[in-house]
């Protein structure tokens, strides 16, 4: 090739990409947008950020909105057909006097009155199917080492409630847990990345002694360490006594699910669990996946508009929180490999008296 024709290539390539990549004005006339439809998303990611996250904070709402977003859209089921529930379509709002009484929805019913409450103001711009998705997108975006989550606009509401027992339970044997998301769509390898999820989680109800307990050592950051606190053998409780669900975990002010500690010990999850300590890029692209797929459950991808531009560029992880380590207090002694095709990585340990984990 020529160098005159390399150069006619590559300036019809950098015309042909403009073109797929045009912007046209909001009506707002401050942002642009590659589609019209995401124009009225705007304000409503600005009103989230400012208002309901608390100037752009990872703190409780996000915790919650994030676990809605599961809650709502795994309300499906193949298995049910018509009557297996529409997945991420609001039900949850909609229907919320029903589905909030399902046992395994037990506390949700406050994010999702708040959730109502706020999409009220915006005289339904947007299904509550979209606002649950999109809400659980920005928030996350303020916790730092998420990813960005794939946002499509276009869920139509919910015509019906989704059916009970969609949820897992955390005292659910892993059978059990994997059956149910199967009968989801996902495999047993995006059922863990899913769990990334609980890096930035607190439970307020499996001891409602001690709300805002975390899941994690490092409950503000979207880091591996979840991972790796799950691994190590427990001692004790973060409570005075443990409850349903609940297991013993290895740190002080650290609540371990018995469904968590299952999942990474049985033989069909444990090295996929394993995989993910000390590696955030592999994990944050998992996660972000496995949430893409969630986040259209029952819903025809065709009819949709990908408004992913609006949600706001992730915090950085910082670097000192790049790479997992054991807790003080705690070594490679303490791991319960589970893996049986591969060590566990060698991880340094914070020096110091036991890491004892704050309530957030």
């Amino acid at each position: 090739m020529s160098f005159r024709s390399f150069f006619v290539l590559v300036a019809l390539i950098s015309v042909t990409n403009a073109a797929l990549t045009r912007r046209v004005p909001c009506p707002d006339g401050v942002h642009t947008a590659t589609h019209p439809a995401c124009c009225v998303l705007f304000p409503i990611v600005d009103s989230l950020q400012e208002v309901f996250f608390d100037g752009g904070e990872c703190g409780e709402e996000v915790h919650e909105s994030l676990r809605l977003t599961f809650h709502d859209a795994i309300g499906f089921s193949l298995s049910k057909g018509p009557s297996g529930g529409g997945g991420a379509d609001g039900s949850i709002m909609i229907f919320e006097d029903i589905e909030t009484q399902y046992p395994a929805n037990g506390g949700i019913d406050e994010i999702v009155e708040k959730q109502a409450r706020f999409l009220s103001q915006f005289g339904g711009i947007i299904s509550p199917g979209d606002f649950i998705q999109l809400a659980g997108a920005v928030g996350i975006s303020n916790c730092p080492g998420a990813p960005r989550l794939q946002f499509l606009l276009g869920r139509p509401n919910a015509t019906a409630p989704a059916p009970d027992n969609t949820v897992s339970a955390p005292f659910d044997s892993t059978d059990a847990i994997l059956a149910r998301f199967a009968d989801a769509g996902f495999n047993s390898d995006e059922v863990v990345a899913l769990l990334a999820s609980h890096t930035i989680a607190a439970s307020d109800h499996i001891d409602p002694n001690i709300p805002g307990t975390p899941f994690d050592s490092t409950p503000d950051l979207f880091d591996t360490q979840f991972f790796v606190e799950v691994q190590l053998h427990g001692t004790l409780f973060p409570g005075a006594v443990g409850h349903l669900g609940e297991v013993e975990s290895p740190l002080e002010g650290e609540m371990r699910l018995q469904s968590d500690a299952e999942l990474a010990r049985d033989a069909r999850t444990a090295c996929t669990w394993q995989s993910f300590v000390n590696n955030q890029d592999g994990m944050v692209k998992a996660f972000g996946d496995a949430m893409a797929k969630l986040a259209v459950l029952g819903q025809d991808v065709s009819k949709m508009v990908d408004c992913s531009e609006v949600i706001p560029e992730p915090k950085p992880l910082p670097a000192a929180n790049y790479r997992s380590v054991f807790p003080a207090g705690t070594t490679i002694a303490d791991v319960e490999q589970a893996c049986a095709s591969t060590s566990f990585p060698c991880l340094p340990a914070i020096p110091g008296p036991a890491t004892s984990v704050a309530p957030v």
